[in-house]
């Protein structure tokens, strides 16, 4: 996994920035009742999704969590106020306490599927009855454009993805949420290009190519013999899953 400390300062230009931004919290949106309440965006990184997402809905009192302190302190900066360090697996707040969370390009960082089924139980835990959980599934497909650069890349080695939706289903089935909606955006200014994609390859971004080893220099190579080096392939577009917490029943129903 990369070092979000070493990587919160370059993070929000490497990945789109405030077009990105708006597209993602668009998304989220969309998927949130319009009605006031609280909102926490689990790993929110330097809170640039965090503070549109307060921004578009004032009546929304939005918490960010992220576990890396230097995306904290970026995050705090945009949101003063509304920002902790806190572990994703056991978030320090009570059972309950908000209508809605969001975990946006999480789930895919956690390669063992215990620690998917614990965010997404703490999630469900701290969400109130009836409200909703938002999350990205499948990342690491979104990138898949059907580029040349993707043609290149088919061979390399994957792990299974731990936010492949089936999966993320599975685990929010388990802890009493139910599928309430999807959508999907567009992630503004992300599409790779030959030259970013070695450049990603040799900082290790694919976590089965070490940096430095023969199978990943082959493939810098051949991403190096490829057309147009600097123009970006189509961008991604990601995908979002929301679940519900279901109400109790009326008091009296049978």
């Amino acid at each position: 996994m990369l070092d979000y400390d070493k990587e919160a300062g370059t993070y929000d230009a490497s990945r789109g920035g405030e077009a990105r931004a708006h597209e993602a919290a668009r998304a989220v949106l969309g998927l949130i009742p319009a009605s006031p309440g609280r909102l926490l965006d689990v790993a929110c990184g330097t809170g640039i999704v965090t503070r549109r997402l307060a921004a578009a809905r004032p009546g929304l009192r939005v918490t960010g969590a992220d576990l890396s302190p230097a995306m904290v302190r970026r995050a705090s900066a945009r949101l003063p106020g509304a920002v902790v360090r806190a572990d994703s697996r056991r978030l320090p707040f009570p059972s309950g306490a908000f209508d809605a969370v969001t975990t946006i390009w999480l789930l895919h960082l956690l390669h063992d599927p215990e620690d998917v089924g614990a965010v997404v139980g703490e999630c469900a835990r701290v969400l109130r009855p009836g409200g909703v959980y938002v999350t990205t599934v499948d990342k690491a497909a979104a990138h898949d454009v059907g580029s040349d650069i993707d043609t290149v890349l088919a061979a390399r080695p994957r792990r299974p993805a731990a936010d492949a939706p089936r999966a993320v289903t599975a685990h929010a089935a388990r802890h009493g949420l139910a599928p309430a909606g999807h959508g999907s955006f567009t992630g503004t200014g992300q599409g790779r290009s030959p030259r970013t994609t070695i450049a990603d390859l040799r900082r290790g971004w694919f976590t089965l190519l070490p940096p430095g080893e023969g199978s990943t220099e082959e493939l810098a190579a051949r991403l190096a013999a490829l057309p147009d080096q600097d123009r970006p392939r189509p961008d991604p577009r990601f995908a979002l899953r929301a679940f519900r917490k279901p109400a109790p029943p009326p008091a009296g129903t049978p």
